[in-house]
């Protein structure tokens, strides 16, 4: 259920321990093959799909859809938010939906960016409703393992306008993609220490803007992507998703 296309009394006499998602995202450049709107549309589509498969027992609540992108800004069209305004929102409009008497909710992210705000976010909703579950979930962790087995490039080839990515947006929107304009993303590492990706995380975080990485914004290789791959991407997605979805359903109180 998605929780503005229900009326006001609908909502209302809605069990107050279905969990309540809201997602995460970003509106930023994704190299020069796929949308802005790419961490928005594969967030919202894996929800589509937990929706198919719990239809009664996960609410949706709209899309933060203006991420923590400063990063990208040196390419054109990205949008973004302060962290201290992003970290505001999410925690605004949480404690407006738990206001109604909800007591479960999943901050769901899509884009690296907002990792850290997004952490802090969860633990102001969590210390302001001590009676309520609360869970942050990115989708390149709860399905870490599995997509592993899935990344063909190995390291460095899973990141940002990536392979899963682009395959994801394969499955998606094929439409939207910019077949012509995909290379093999130019994403050299400076230290040892540093190199990480999506699945693997560095020794040491080490800042640097989306620009100083890669010069066409593509950090990873989209030329391994292909529908399939971003249909197994979803699968093992939508199932870690739905796991703790059912585990949050069924605690408690």
């Amino acid at each position: 259920m998605k929780w503005d296309l229900l009326t006001s009394p609908r909502l209302a006499a809605l069990d107050r321990r279905i969990p309540l998602i809201l997602c995460v995202t970003a509106t930023e450049q994704h190299g020069p093959h796929l949308p802005l709107a790419t961490d928005r549309l594969i967030a919202e589509y894996f929800c589509s799909r937990l929706e198919e498969a719990l239809p009664d027992r996960v609410l949706i609540l709209p899309t933060q859809a203006v991420g923590c992108s400063q990063h990208h800004m040196d390419f054109a069209g990205s949008l973004s938010l302060r962290h201290e305004t992003f970290i505001e929102c999410v925690v605004d409009v949480a404690d407006s939906a738990l206001a109604h008497g909800f007591t479960r909710l999943i901050l769901f992210n899509s884009h690296g960016g907002n990792l850290a705000s997004a952490q802090v976010a969860m633990e102001r909703i969590g210390l302001a409703h001590p009676e309520c579950r609360v869970v942050l979930a990115t989708w390149w962790r709860i399905a870490a393992e599995e997509l592993i087995k899935l990344n063909d490039g190995g390291p460095g080839s899973v990141g940002h306008a990536c392979e899963f990515e682009t395959s994801l947006l394969s499955l998606i929107a094929p439409s939207l993609i910019d077949e012509p304009a995909i290379q093999p993303g130019r994403n050299p590492c400076e230290f040892e220490w540093a190199k990480g990706d999506l699945l693997r995380s560095p020794h040491a975080h080490y800042y640097r803007t989306m620009r100083q990485q890669t010069t066409d914004g593509t950090f990873g290789d989209p030329t391994r992507a292909g529908e399939n791959k971003g249909r197994a991407i979803a699968d093992a997605v939508v199932l870690a998703l739905k796991k703790i979805v059912t585990d949050l359903h069924s605690a408690p109180d």
